[in-house]
């Protein structure tokens, strides 16, 4: 009997053998089954301002339980959060489990302290989409928020389920190079602008571009960027703030220096020439 499998989840369209993982080490095949490793099962819990995610638009001031797991289905080299997010193939890290019933009432506890809702972030959360869905229904039914940290390349299918019970995501445009996206970050360019527009009727949504130096830190570059958003919003009608970022040094770019903080505001005065809303992030 032949069970293997084709995960829908992202645009890698992983082939499963019996008992293979996926590129993005948080999925198996397990009897014929595409089945999350990570389902409920965190590796990182913090109470933090939502400007942290970075969110500036949406109840600003508020504060956000921030949760995060193990996988992302992108290797990007500079990667802040390595030790979680496996891109560069390490061991699956401690984990804590969580229900999802047990996490809205964390939630719940932290109303208080100006907690408005779960912010799924640090690694890609939307591999482990399921426990997000399950967490997301329970946190509707209390009034409470449901935000993304996404590199938004995961399906239209994944991204229609969750939709509707998401009130925000911070979406990252890491380049407009469609090379650059397949070649370096293993990712696509194709699946990200097309999961930016279709979040766009479900949530509201701000766009973060990490500014790695001699990689995508041209004027043109940002340019290109500032304008797609702009005609974005022009199409839409909806309000895409930018955050333009400072890249430290980290995982395979260890060795690199830091973005130097001139080059992050002049990136952000080019993109003001497009856009109302841009933020300067990491300075």
């Amino acid at each position: 009997m032949n069970n293997t499998i084709t995960c829908d989840i992202c645009f890698h369209r992983c082939r499963l053998s019996e008992g293979q993982t996926g590129f993005c080490h948080a999925r198996r095949n397990e009897d014929g089954q595409n089945i999350p490793l990570n389902y409920g099962r965190l590796t990182s819990l913090a109470l933090d301002p939502i400007e942290k995610k970075p969110l500036y638009h949406f109840y600003p001031g508020s504060k956000i339980v921030s949760v995060g797991s193990f996988g992302c289905n992108l290797a990007c080299p500079y990667c802040q959060n390595v030790e979680i997010s496996l891109a560069d193939k390490r061991d699956i890290p401690d984990t804590e489990s969580y229900t999802p019933e047990e996490l809205v009432t964390i939630c719940k506890k932290y109303e208080p302290d100006g907690n408005i809702g779960i912010a799924f972030t640090y690694n890609e959360p939307l591999i482990n989409h399921e426990f997000i869905l399950d967490t997301a229904r329970l946190l509707k039914l209390e009034g409470l928020k449901t935000i993304l940290v996404t590199n938004g390349n995961a399906s239209r299918a994944v991204l229609d389920k969750l939709g509707p019970y998401v009130d925000a995501m911070n979406i990252d445009l890491k380049s407009y190079d469609r090379d650059y996206y397949e070649h370096v970050l293993h990712g696509s360019f194709a699946a990200t602008t097309d999961f930016i527009e279709r979040a766009l009727n479900y949530a509201h949504i701000e766009v973060t571009t990490l500014i790695i130096p001699g990689e995508n830190d041209t004027v043109d570059e940002m340019r290109a960027i500032a304008s797609y958003l702009s005609d974005l919003i022009k199409r839409s009608g909806k309000d895409i703030p930018l955050h333009i970022s400072r890249f430290f040094p980290r995982s395979q770019y260890a060795d690199r220096q830091p973005t130097p903080v001139a080059t992050i505001y002049n990136l952000v005065d080019i993109a003001k020439v497009y856009l109302p809303h841009v933020y300067p992030g990491n300075c």
